[in-house]
C-alpha cells in the first residue's frame, strides 16, 4: 500500500480526510500520517471513541501493509507522539486507546520509548 491507498483507506474512516489533506503540500506518506496522526489526536482530546478506535484499526492496517515510506512515516510521527497525545488521559482510556492498537504496533511504541536514547 503506498500513501495514495493509505488516504483511500482513511477517507472510509474520515469522509473529509481528503479535503484536508489537499491544503497538505507535499502530499506524501508523511504528511498523510501527520494530518492523519492530528486527527486521531483531536478524536482522544474530544473523547470521540467510536471514530478514535476504527481510526486506530485503520491505522494498524496501514502499517501492515504499507510500503516501507508509511511504515516509517507511522514510526516516526504516528508512534513518536502517542505518549504526547495520551499524557492526560486516564489510565483506563489510555488502556482502551492502546487496546485497540495491533500487537505490531504496541511492539514498535514499546521498542521506541524503551530505547530512546540508547
Amino acid at each position: 500500500m503506498n500513501y495514495s491507498e493509505a488516504v483511500q483507506e482513511i477517507t472510509e474512516v474520515i469522509p473529509d480526510f481528503e479535503n484536508e489533506l489537499t491544503k497538505t503540500t507535499p502530499q506524501n506518506s508523511y504528511s498523510v500520517i501527520r494530518t492523519f496522526t492530528n486527527r486521531i489526536k483531536s478524536m482522544v482530546r474530544q473523547n470521540d471513541r467510536n471514530i478514535l478506535f476504527k481510526s486506530l484499526q485503520k491505522m494498524d492496517k496501514i502499517y501492515i501493509n504499507g510500503d516501507t515510506s508509511l511504515k516509517n512515516a507511522i514510526e516516526g510521527v504516528f508512534i513518536y507522539s502517542l505518549d504526547n497525545f495520551t499524557a492526560f488521559c486516564s489510565g483506563e482510556y489510555r488502556k482502551a486507546i492502546f487496546s485497540h492498537m495491533s500487537k505490531e504496533l504496541q511492539q514498535t511504541y514499546s521498542k521506541q520509548i524503551y530505547n530512546h536514547g540508547i
